[in-house]
């Protein structure tokens, strides 16, 4: 089962973000599961791929997808088992919806949402049907919720909307609705 993380690059993020990062990674390689990410260094991003790399298990895996650009900067990861380099950004998502079977959402910036967006947009008009988790860490997501009903209000969005984001409040909450749902044992 192939997990994707969307997260923040940035290293001059708050350290209880960073322990966070440290915890998810901790919690897919335990739990068995495969980590899909975007294959660069720093900020969350290393922290996610480095504790899942500490905790893995033998025939687990860590699958980064890296633009070329980023490569190019000196910036690829080498703790990946597999590195699928892309052209750029835009196959970057491409290829980690693709070999993804669901995703977590962390705080992050443009580059998060871009992704979390591609992931909901692509799956209403039903490019797939994976499950999106947007772990609302410390209400880093409330803002992105309100805006969600907002557009509800207004009608760009249906009342009934069957595929949106899932958001959850805490490490625990998320740990629990992927392990229910996609339990490995």
């Amino acid at each position: 089962m192939n997990i994707a993380v969307y997260c923040s690059a940035k290293d001059s993020i708050p350290e209880e973000y960073k322990l966070l990062g440290d915890a998810v990674g901790q919690w897919l390689a335990e739990a068995g599961y495969n980590l899909v990410y975007g294959g660069a260094t720093g900020g969350l991003m290393s922290r996610v791929s480095d504790a899942f790399q500490k905790a893995m298990h033998d025939g687990q895996k860590i699958i980064g997808v890296i633009p070329t650009k980023i490569r190019e900067s000196g910036r690829m990861a080498t703790n990946c088992n597999e590195m699928i380099e892309v052209p750029n950004m835009a196959e970057r998502k491409n290829t980690m919806r693709e070999i993804a079977d669901c995703f977590i959402v962390l705080p992050g910036s443009y580059g998060t949402l871009d992704e979390l967006f591609d992931v909901v947009s692509s799956g209403t008009v039903k490019e797939h049907k994976k499950r999106i988790y947007v772990l609302n860490y410390n209400g880093f997501y409330n803002s992105l919720r309100e805006q969600i009903a907002h557009m509800k209000e207004l009608a760009f969005l249906p009342q009934d909307e069957c595929y949106r984001p899932h958001f959850v409040q805490s490490l625990e909450e998320l740990k629990e609705k992927i392990n229910k749902k996609y339990s490995l044992t």
